[in-house]
């Protein structure tokens, strides 16, 4: 590891942030909540290719968001210390080391989880070991979330919860080269954050600044579709990766030719969907149905699912020896 990505590990620690009675995004007083009514939305895993189910179930406040996979009795909680450092083009989640039960691509479902305050819910997933990847998008959960609708969750005993956020106190980083992730104390959510694609004429370098409250959410990030360059595919499945990727749920470039399957949905809309992968996978500093997202304002420059949950990794305090070995990894 480099001198300056090891002082860049330095410079995250667990006295950076600490937990506030606040609601979601900045406003007090709001009990966490749940969803009023099962829903579930099937489709294709983008790795698997398998047709895959997931179903989102209320559940009581202070159990947090988690996954049960079809045919294993234990619970996967969306925590950071169950973020494999290793996944490989998705967020996966494992309980325990070794064979625990796993499940992957869960960073749209999450993204829009914790965006509209899902902050405590069972997933069921059938089918796969996979999260369907619907059109590429967290826009069919939005609809979803909102078709069920949202509730004050109860504990156990019949008693709400009040919500609490993390809120970042001092500057943190984490860089490798020229990737790097960075929070700044703020008294709201805000995200700033860069691409770069030199070969790719028709992506090039983007930056787009976002708050981040439900509305903001649903119509300007959620929408935003995941893409992948053409040149790279063959490589990919020849990795058994994305065997359920398509035209139909992803957004294909190329190197020469451009887009392959416009229109687009923004003029941006590759760097709005690496915000919708930062959400998700920043929800994953959530406990016990707290807000997982922390307020500050979240500054990132070609960074991917292993630097955003390495950043959490470190931030929480729950490294890995793999982690260790990837720090900083883009």
């Amino acid at each position: 590891m480099s001198s300056s990505a090891a002082r860049a590990l330095k410079s995250v620690s667990r006295a950076a942030f600490s937990w506030k009675p606040t609601n979601p995004f900045g406003q007090t007083g709001r009990p966490q909540q749940t969803l009023a009514a099962t829903v579930s939305r099937s489709g294709v895993g983008l790795h698997s290719g398998a047709r895959v189910t997931s179903t989102l179930i209320p559940t009581h406040a202070g159990e947090g968001r988690y996954f049960l996979v079809d045919g294993e009795e234990a619970r996967v909680a969306a925590e950071v210390g169950n973020a494999e450092p290793r996944s490989q083009l998705c967020t996966t989640l494992r309980r325990g080391e070794g064979g625990g039960p796993r499940v992957r691509t869960v960073e749209h479902l999450l993204s829009a989880m914790e965006a509209l305050g899902v902050d405590n819910c069972r997933v069921e997933v059938s089918g796969g070991d996979e999260i369907p990847l619907l059109d590429g998008s967290a826009q069919e959960w939005v609809e979803a979330i909102r078709s069920a609708g949202l509730c004050a969750a109860e504990d156990t005993s019949g008693q709400n919860l009040e919500k609490l956020a993390p809120q970042i106190h001092e500057p943190v980083y984490l860089q490798r080269d020229d990737c790097f992730v960075a929070a700044f104390p703020s008294s709201r959510i805000r995200i700033s954050y860069g691409i770069d694609f030199p070969k790719v004429p028709a992506i090039g370098c983007q930056w787009f600044f976002t708050y981040l409250d439900a509305n903001i959410y649903s119509s300007e990030i959620a929408p935003a579709r995941t893409f992948c360059i053409f040149e790279e595919i063959e490589k990919m499945r020849g990795s058994g990766l994305i065997k359920g990727g398509s035209l139909e749920n992803a957004m294909v470039c190329s190197m020469s030719g451009g887009w392959l399957n416009p229109p687009l949905r923004f003029e941006d809309e590759p760097c709005r969907h690496k915000i919708l992968d930062l959400i998700g996978d920043f929800s994953l500093l959530a406990q016990n149905g707290n807000q997982g997202f922390p307020i500050a304002h979240i500054v990132a420059y070609k960074a991917g699912h292993a630097l955003h949950t390495n950043f959490l990794s470190h931030l929480s305090g729950k490294i890995t020896m793999d982690q260790e070995e990837l720090a900083g990894q883009c």
